[in-house]
């Protein structure tokens, strides 16, 4: 059936505050319970043990740059589309959409490939332990042959997204999520009669989850989203939509990438003192994308809404949604602060912390959370420039804050061979970070000049 898009956009004529948190709060609950898989996930592999956990973290990077390139990608195709229906441009709107199926099996394909060539150089670059990397391997080979699911999932949730169907997005992503948290025990210890099969179970959950949520995200789109019609003869690219969503996914996808960067040689600089800190650094990334999660979610909302007013030119709905998004992320990270602050001790339980791992963990928590006081307002900021089509200005303040600025921080602080010193690094980077951030929010909103 032909997309119909006769109707005004909520996006267009919705009261700001309770457009953005009527879509904001289901990507949030959605992304909430997508945080506790990663929680539970290497909670249940750091019951088989502490390098099983270290193994864990040290894939993370390459699972980070697959979540990058997805994501990235995703930013783009919605810009894109958002902007199109705005302006009532709703062919390329429609083309967009089914373009994005296309760069989803590529990105699958390249990774793939990548998978096949790589892992094992990859994983011992940051580590000599023989049992850390065969656990690495063994896990991070099988959610690079499955990575076809999180492919698809993101590419078909931002479409979702990007038309304010937010609640189906909430649905494919928290179903696929619970699937892989209930799969976790029962194919990591071999629970109801299955094998038990350790990290590759923990593996084999995360891509059957994946490809659930996936096929979920399709068929909503297919049967429930009226502004776009799927269609399998329509999905080849053209080089002028290619080269206007790559304008705004190429910044976001090395924007995300930097955080694998990022991660890569700080495990390198943590692996210099103790196995031990790369397990506390992967128990702290899995916790804080708890913090960061709801963020995240109102970012997912916020996008569409600004790249829609940008394309209808409502330069007052654009200011009001940003200013909006800013105050609320800078409360849910005063909380997660607080959380860091008080219950550390808590937070580390859940990764079946020993004493040792307690003793680096607890100070490190609570240090790096300081970065948390500012790190709301630049995320926003950085969605901000995103949505506007100004990607590269979220790509100079990412590089800034973890590479210009944390990596050799934390690097000549090592030096001191006080490995507590190391944790300063994040939130005297965080600093940086919002420096850019203002510098660039002053530019971006002069040229609002409609």
């Amino acid at each position: 059936m032909q997309a119909t898009n006769t109707r005004e956009n909520k996006m267009g004529t919705m009261p700001i505050g309770k457009l953005l948190f009527t879509m904001a709060i289901p990507m949030i609950i959605s992304m909430l319970v997508q945080a506790l898989y990663n929680i539970v996930d290497s909670a249940f592999v750091a019951r088989i043990s502490e390098n099983a956990l270290s193994a864990v973290s040290l894939a993370y990077p390459m699972q980070n740059f697959m979540i990058a390139t997805a994501t990235g990608t995703g930013v783009g195709v919605n810009a894109l589309l958002s902007k199109s229906l705005g302006a009532k441009k709703f062919e390329l709107a429609n083309k967009t959409a089914n373009i994005s199926i296309f760069l989803a099996i590529a990105n699958w394909l390249f990774f793939v490939l990548l998978g096949v060539t790589s892992i094992n150089a990859f994983l011992s670059s940051q580590t000599d332990v023989l049992e850390i990397i065969d656990f690495g391997n063994t896990y991070l080979f099988i959610c690079m042959m499955g990575s076809g699911g999180i492919f698809m999932q993101v590419a078909m949730e931002r479409l979702l997204q990007g038309t304010g169907r937010t609640v189906y997005a909430m649905i494919s992503q928290g179903i696929g999520a619970i699937i892989n948290i209930v799969l976790d025990p029962i194919l990591i210890f071999g629970l109801f009669g299955m094998p038990a099969l350790g990290v590759a179970g923990a593996a084999y959950a995360t891509i059957i989850g994946q490809i659930c949520g996936a096929c979920l995200a399709l068929y909503f789109n297919a049967k429930k989203n009226t502004d776009i019609e799927l269609n399998p003869r329509n999905m080849l690219p053209t080089a002028d939509i290619l080269k206007t969503i790559y304008r705004v996914a190429i910044p976001s996808i090395l924007m995300i990438s930097v955080g694998s960067i990022m991660m890569f040689f700080m495990n390198g600089i943590l692996n210099s003192f103790t196995p031990t800190a790369i397990a506390v650094f992967g128990g702290y990334f899995k916790i804080q994308s708890f913090i960061f999660m709801p963020v995240f979610g109102l970012n997912n909302a916020m996008v569409p809404i600004i790249a829609f007013n940008y394309g209808a030119r409502n330069k007052a709905r654009i200011v009001q949604v940003s200013k909006l998004s800013i105050l609320v992320a800078m409360g849910i990270m005063l909380l997660g602060f607080a959380a860091f602050q008080l219950i550390p001790h808590l937070l580390l339980a859940m990764f079946n912390a020993s004493e040792n791992m307690l003793a680096i963990g607890v100070p490190a928590f609570k240090t790096i959370s300081f970065s948390f006081l500012a790190a709301g307002f630049c995320v926003v900021a950085s969605a901000i420039f995103q949505a506007m089509g100004n990607g590269l200005y979220s790509l100079i303040t990412s590089v800034t804050r973890q590479l210009v600025v944390l990596l050799p921080v934390a690097y000549i602080l090592s030096l001191s061979g006080n490995l507590q010193l190391v944790w300063l690094s994040f939130p005297i980077a965080e600093v940086a970070s919002v420096a850019a951030c203002v510098f660039f929010l002053k530019k971006i909103y002069k040229k609002l000049d409609f």
